[in-house]
């Protein structure tokens, strides 16, 4: 892990401290699993991974700002060997459903990345879109909060937002 890592990481864990956790989950991806790993070390509790939680599967020139957006215009449309968007959405609101079923009333922690989290967000807010997800890439780490009721989702609050700079 960078330097800047490492603080951004001590910045998580000063946040998620504050709060009562009572599991943690996340991408198998190592920069989502480092950002949270010290606070779970904080609360004497593991990490469990879940591959629905990674990041979407790039395709081949996919980094364009004209593909970003027909990206979020069309769910279904990638660029070659990349994912759709609706894809990755499906397999994250599957995995964030199983883990609110199975830990019920629980504060969980789920370590993920921008498009991931952009499509669960999109999920409960429609109307959060391209301008929502272009939204977020200045911001690494960003920590919000989802509230939900069973499987309800109820809101959010953003409660750590690190203005790093779009990186290509």
């Amino acid at each position: 892990m960078t330097p800047v890592g490492m603080q951004d990481r001590k910045k998580v864990t000063e946040l998620l401290t504050r709060f009562p956790i009572d599991c943690f989950f996340s991408s198998p991806y190592k920069r989502s699993y480092d950002t949270i790993a010290e606070c779970a070390d904080a609360f004497g509790m593991e990490i469990k991974t879940d591959e629905r939680f990674r990041e979407r599967k790039a395709g081949k020139n996919g980094h364009t700002v004209e593909l970003v957006e027909k990206r979020w215009q069309d769910f279904s449309f990638c660029e070659p060997g990349g994912e759709p968007l609706g894809s990755v959405q499906k397999r994250n609101i599957e995995a964030l459903n199983e883990v609110l079923v199975s830990h019920k009333d629980k504060n969980i922690v789920i370590g993920t990345h921008g498009t991931a989290l952009s499509t669960i967000l999109h999920y409960y807010d429609p109307g959060y879109g391209c301008d929502g997800f272009k939204r977020i890439w200045y911001w690494m780490p960003y920590i919000i909060r989802l509230d939900f009721d069973g499987t309800k989702y109820i809101g959010k609050q953003e409660l750590l937002i690190v203005e790093r700079g779009y990186e290509e």
